[in-house]
């Protein structure tokens, strides 16, 4: 189990904030963000990896946590911003975002996207297949503009992750294939259009890895194919994206690694053969997300019923679930709790976590130790919620979406309102 703090009247601290006090005043659920720790993973990236090598650049992989105090956080901090669709980069531009410094992900980008994008002077578009390809140099061309972009391959690095997560496979959707024939297709056509400028490769291998493992294979893969384009097409590569992925610890046995772990090796790899290859050293990019925000968010909840069955299980329900955080019943995802009004007390008690939708598999923690003394209208605390929750949260069985708090030394403030149910029904004609 984690460790963390406790005040002098047992209750859970969070960001310098007593975590009892905040679901008190805001309600549960409730999703609760530490700034501090945001700004201490940036700059951590930044002296070990954008400060520490030439043409090095971070992106923060904005669907882990997309919100306009985040994007407005990350991107203070030097960081750019990775984004899936057309309303993350507006979201990105209403927080006062750099376009030139967004790159727009997506395995199938709409026509209304893709000239958003180009209209806004998105700085790269990181394009999946040939038939994106084409739509960016029409609305570039209509526009009278020269887009940049990056080829996204498919390494066919089995990573070891879920399976949910696990995106550089040759069956992947993502990406386009590496045989020799399809991949010299589609770079020609981008190295001849007028209104594309073809930067280089990216390739992401999976989320939430432990290791270096599939980050190095696929570095191997990649260099491979710009030794290859460059002898046989002609090309000159000024990029290289190596994606995110890196793994954050949620329970006890898992590592939070370092992201110097990945970039520190892959760096000497690339280095060595731009030596080897007598070529300039090309703009490395990567593209943390989780990695930044999962630790630093947490959410609150209020314990309902709890139903002990002799000799099996107990339940111990909260006011909220898998319309606030699917993760588990998505990936499996596995959690630590502790019941913050009583946080100084021994961890005695085996427990499933479960929320109030109408599904048997709305499991919030499968399995965690917290005091046996739990009782209905406690507070429980659900550890390391800020990656993948809140953006993939929903209003299955109507239930409204939490509100958010970001928190820094003590200090707290709404950052995001909570969902009325009116709001449920406001588009509805």
């Amino acid at each position: 189990m984690r460790e963390y703090r406790v005040n002098d009247n047992g209750h859970l601290v969070f960001g310098g904030c007593d975590t009892v006090g905040l679901a008190r005043e805001y309600g549960t659920p409730l999703y609760a963000v530490d700034e501090s720790y945001i700004v201490e993973r940036c700059r951590e990236i930044r002296s070990t990896f954008t400060d520490k090598y030439l043409n090095a650049r971070a992106v923060f992989a904005s669907k882990a946590l997309q919100t306009l105090d985040v994007i407005r956080i990350v991107t203070r901090e030097g960081l750019g911003l990775d984004t899936v669709s057309g309303g993350e980069i507006y979201a990105a531009l209403k927080a006062g975002a750099d376009p030139s410094k967004i790159l727009f992900h997506g395995n199938n980008k709409t026509p209304e996207e893709i000239r958003y994008g180009v209209e806004n002077n998105i700085g790269r578009f990181v394009v999946d297949n040939e038939y994106e390809l084409e739509m960016i140099e029409r609305f570039a061309g209509e526009l009278g503009k020269v887009q940049k972009i990056q080829l996204r391959i498919t390494p066919g690095v089995d990573s070891h992750t879920h399976s949910k997560i696990n995106t550089g496979r040759l069956d992947s959707k993502f990406g386009i294939s590496l045989e020799p024939e399809n991949r010299d297709r589609v770079i020609r056509k981008a190295m001849q259009s007028e209104h594309l400028e073809l930067m280089g490769f990216h390739f992401h291998v999976g989320s939430q890895l432990q290791n270096n493992e599939d980050h190095l294979m696929a570095v191997e893969i990649l260099l491979d194919l710009v030794r290859e384009v460059r002898r046989d097409l002609g090309m000159e590569v000024k990029e290289l994206n190596l994606g995110g992925g890196f793994g954050v610890r949620y329970v006890d046995g898992e590592e939070d690694v370092r992201v110097s772990d990945f970039t520190d090796p892959m760096m000497d790899a690339i280095r060595a053969f731009c030596v080897e290859e007598q070529m300039p050293l090309p703009v490395v990019y990567i593209e943390p997300g989780r990695w930044i925000v999962a630790n630093a968010g947490i959410t609150l909840y209020t314990v309902g019923s709890i139903k002990e069955i002799p000799g099996i299980k107990t339940y111990v329900a909260v006011d909220g679930g898998m319309s606030d955080n699917p993760r588990q019943i998505l990936y499996d995802a596995e959690y630590e709790a502790v019941v913050a009004n009583k946080a100084g007390l021994p961890a005695d008690k085996t427990v499933s976590v479960v929320g109030k939708c109408c599904e048997s598999g709305d499991i919030v923690v499968e399995q965690t130790e917290i005091t046996g003394k739990v009782e209905s209208g406690d507070i429980l605390c659900v550890f390391t919620t800020g990656a993948y929750n809140y953006t993939m949260a929903s209003n299955y069985n109507r239930l409204p979406r939490p509100a958010m708090v970001l928190l820094r030394e003590g200090e707290h403030r709404l950052s995001v309102r909570r969902e009325t149910w009116e709001d449920l029904v406001a588009r509805e004609l």
